[in-house]
């Protein structure tokens, strides 16, 4: 079979090199420059010289990997975690934390510069602890049959494999806590060869687990993990399937936010770095400078975030979420907190919104908070809205940029951008921006 040449085509290498790298990608990776490419090196920062093994090489950039340091930046640390470098869930902590928050924010003025022409110093980064942060994860379950043992843990990087895992000191402390009772009660089931994953979440009132189990739990099995849950004082849950999820023991879990309490279902999303979250919500308030007699419209709701905060605030605030269990949780949350003047409204954001309820009224503020994908969808329809202020929550930079051009094409100006460390040591990049309408923009 022929083939041809493609300037994108990968090429594999083995070259040994010596480099010097100069910043650190959003990714946790060194860059460097040899014969005029970019080059990416896992583990090494800013200031170090390295030798390293080019592993592949495309046309205007390549990836190395790291055979030997030959000297140490001030900013490198000792990972507090043992299972650093062969789990995926961190890439970054080998970095200082102001090192990993410098090199995001300096990622994301970048991008937002080159896509919009828009120069915007961004403000201070809204962030918590380093670690102990984290109040939901995932952990993988896997029989060894060989060995007759069960792996409990994470995914390796770049693999399916599991990094059996004992510590984890991004987990909040009560998570991390159940681990190792955790993985001995579930060693002791009759189904733990049928296992799929347990999700560990902790509400306000307390941690939660969710079990994936593969086959019917017998009632050993059951008495079992009830008696786990009575010792370690948590609530779990069981999930025969992806749409099923019965409550064993325990109570329904919630969160407080703005003073508000928010019930929450435990496979609902919610953000799992709740210090920076109070923080992001309360700049969002800040941000729109809600009046008592203004509409608000908040695009990808959820289960009311933002939108039941803004509610306190405003005249009428309308919430708009693709996915109807969480409409219907902001609706019971509503509710449950005294609020009448919030509507709820189950609508696919990615299709024509034009003939939708909310579409045709008048907002005086608008709020997204969209997906990786970004909000391509309604960015058209917010501009026909005219309103005065936009904030945008994103957790992907580059769709940022790419619907901030509609908003700055309708003569709206970027006045703000603030880098939220939501993920500490890891590569994502969350980030929120304030719009307002420039004089002349009609409403």
């Amino acid at each position: 079979m022929a083939q041809f040449y493609s300037p994108n085509r990968c090429v594999t290498t083995h070259q040994t090199i010596t480099v010097t790298v100069n910043s650190l990608d959003p990714f946790g990776q060194g860059v460097a420059r040899y014969q005029g490419k970019a080059i990416f090196i896992p583990g090494v920062l800013p200031g170090e010289q390295a030798e390293i093994e080019l592993v592949a090489q495309k046309r205007q950039y390549g990836h190395g990997k790291l055979k030997r340091l030959l000297n140490q930046s001030c900013e490198r640390v000792t990972p507090p975690c043992p299972h650093f470098g062969i789990c995926g869930g961190c890439q970054q902590q080998h970095a200082c934390a102001q090192l990993q928050r410098n090199s995001k924010a300096d990622a994301l003025t970048r991008l937002v510069a080159r896509e919009t022409g828009a120069h915007v110093k961004l403000e201070p980064v809204i962030c918590g602890p380093e670690y102990g942060y984290r109040r939901r994860a995932r952990l993988a379950l896997m029989y060894q049959p060989k060995q007759q043992r069960l792996q409990m843990g994470f995914h390796r990087t770049e693999s399916r494999n599991v990094v059996s895992i004992k510590h984890c000191p991004v987990l909040r402390p009560e998570l991390e806590h159940l681990l190792q009772p955790l993985y001995q009660c579930l060693s002791e089931l009759k189904a733990v060869r049928r296992l799929g994953h347990v999700e560990l979440v902790l509400a306000d009132n307390g941690p939660l687990l969710v079990l994936r189990h593969l086959d019917t739990l017998n009632e050993v099995d059951r008495k079992a993990l009830t008696e786990f849950a009575k010792r370690e004082q948590i609530a779990v849950y069981l999930a025969a399937n992806s749409d099923s999820l019965e409550k064993l023991i325990g109570e329904d879990p919630y969160y407080q936010i703005d003073g508000l309490r928010l019930a929450f279902h435990p496979r609902d999303f919610i953000q799992v770095n709740d210090v920076v979250n109070q923080q992001m919500v309360a700049q969002v308030i800040e941000w729109l400078e809600v009046e008592p007699h203004e509409r608000v419209l908040d695009l990808f709701c959820g289960m009311g975030n933002f939108t039941l905060p803004l509610a306190r605030r405003a005249r009428n605030v309308v919430g708009v979420e693709g996915v109807a269990a969480l409409v219907a949780n902001g609706q019971y949350n509503a509710l449950t907190n005294g609020l009448a003047n919030v509507s709820f409204f189950h609508e696919n954001l990615e299709s024509d919104i034009s003939r939708q309820p909310w579409a045709a009224q008048g907002f005086d503020k608008v709020l997204l908070d969209p997906a990786r994908a970004g909000a391509a969808g309604v960015m058209s329809h917010i501009v026909k809205l005219a309103p005065k202020r936009v904030v945008y929550v994103s957790c992907n930079p580059t769709t940022l940029a790419r619907d901030s051009q509609v908003l700055l094409a309708a003569g709206y100006r970027l006045a703000q951008v603030r880098m939220l460390d939501m993920f500490p040591h890891t590569g994502h990049l969350e980030s929120m921006a304030l719009f307002m309408q420039e004089p002349g923009v009609a409403k």
